[in-house]
């Protein structure tokens, strides 16, 4: 029979959860971020040779690209993963990508406008300058033999622009794969870039989803329990777990990408729920308050247990298959869970059982 942790001075239960929160912190300058997050180029070969892995990033890094080298083996074979982040040049032509689409869109009203009014031909001269110099610094990134000027229409430039922008993409791709042929013997290849930019809407899409459900969680756990010390237990509960999983994923060198992220959001629903059953058992069944907490901790970990499994027989499909997707979900999940034990029953308990104690001494008085 399993004694009821609540039972005498169940306040000193925050240490362990308090401990794993500060070292998950201590941690988190370190969390890498992945192609999705960051931009860059994941490069997948499938390789007939053995080659030297460290050898080949050293060089790549030496030659100014700040790339992850790794190798396995799966079902089909011997397979290579080479992810390069994006270059500072990169990041420089999807600026001027930006500033040429603003830029385009003045000019060509401006174009129309100096058509039918001379003296807006002026302005239009001194803003197609302004576009002429963005292409041609674009021009000089990509390497293309042209200039602006060459142009007499802005359709034409544009669409130079845009071969030139495209241009660039090829020719990181041009320079690593140069690198790899001299260190790996490989049958296929299949690449995935993802732009800055798309990264960073990527970044702040997932910025506005956590904070929004964050809001709406705390509304509705409001709403339903009419006190705030629980509601924002709930939330407090909620954020330790991420804060938790995060942590171990910059300790295991687990990248933040939309797969890990997606089992980010999963934490989230399921600490609500166990967080909610601890809070539902306190605050609305009558009854000892402690006994009451510790049978929700019975049912919670249970619940928790269970997922557990799920979340360990994917990960151990990931090692033997090395899909990387089932790894970061099943990982991720793993670690958060594990955090969800301690969060809940640890720190969001004791803080709800504190309080419903208060409230019951102060009806009693």
């Amino acid at each position: 029979m399993i004694p009821n942790i609540y039972k005498g001075e169940y306040r000193l239960l925050l240490l362990f959860p308090l401990v794993l929160i500060i070292a998950s912190i201590y941690f988190l300058p370190n969390l890498k971020m992945g192609v999705d997050f960051r931009g860059g180029t994941l490069i997948t070969l499938q390789v007939t040779n053995q080659p030297d892995t460290v050898a080949l990033q050293d060089e790549l890094r030496e030659a100014g690209f700040d790339a992850q080298v790794k190798a396995y083996e799966s079902e089909l074979g011997r397979k290579m993963e080479i992810e390069v982040s994006q270059t500072e040049q990169m990041y420089e032509a999807d600026e001027l990508k930006a500033q040429f689409g603003k830029k385009l869109e003045e000019v060509s009203w401006l174009e129309a406008e100096a058509n039918q009014n001379a003296s807006r031909l002026a302005e239009y001269r001194e803003k197609k300058a302004e576009l002429d110099e963005i292409a041609d610094r674009m021009f000089g990134l990509s390497g293309s033999n042209t200039e602006a000027r060459l142009y007499t229409n802005l359709n034409g430039l544009k669409n130079a622009f845009n071969e030139a922008y495209l241009r660039m993409s090829d020719l990181q791709m041009e320079q690593v794969m140069e690198i790899v042929d001299q260190h790996v013997e490989y049958t296929s290849r299949s690449a995935v870039t993802v732009s800055p930019a798309l990264s960073e809407h990527f970044l702040a899409q997932a910025f506005n989803v956590v904070v929004y459900s964050a809001i709406l969680s705390t509304i509705l756990v409001f709403v339903f329990f009419r006190t705030l010390v629980p509601s924002l237990a709930v939330l407090t509960g909620a954020a330790s777990d991420v804060v938790i999983a995060l942590g171990a994923m910059s300790f295991f060198g687990i990248p933040l990408t939309l797969p890990s992220f997606a089992a980010l959001l999963m934490l989230v629903g399921f600490s609500l729920d166990t967080d909610i059953l601890l809070t539902t058992r306190l605050v609305k069944r009558k009854g000892n308050p402690r006994d009451n907490a510790f049978d929700a901790m019975k049912t919670g970990m249970t619940m928790s247990f269970s997922a557990m499994v799920a979340f360990l027989v994917l990960f151990a499909v990931s090692m033997i298959t090395h899909i990387e997707v089932y790894y970061e979900i099943s990982a991720v999940a793993l670690a958060g869970l594990v955090g969800d034990v301690f969060a809940t029953w640890g720190l969001n308990a004791v803080i709800v059982l504190w309080h419903t104690e208060r409230q019951l001494k102060k009806v009693g008085e």
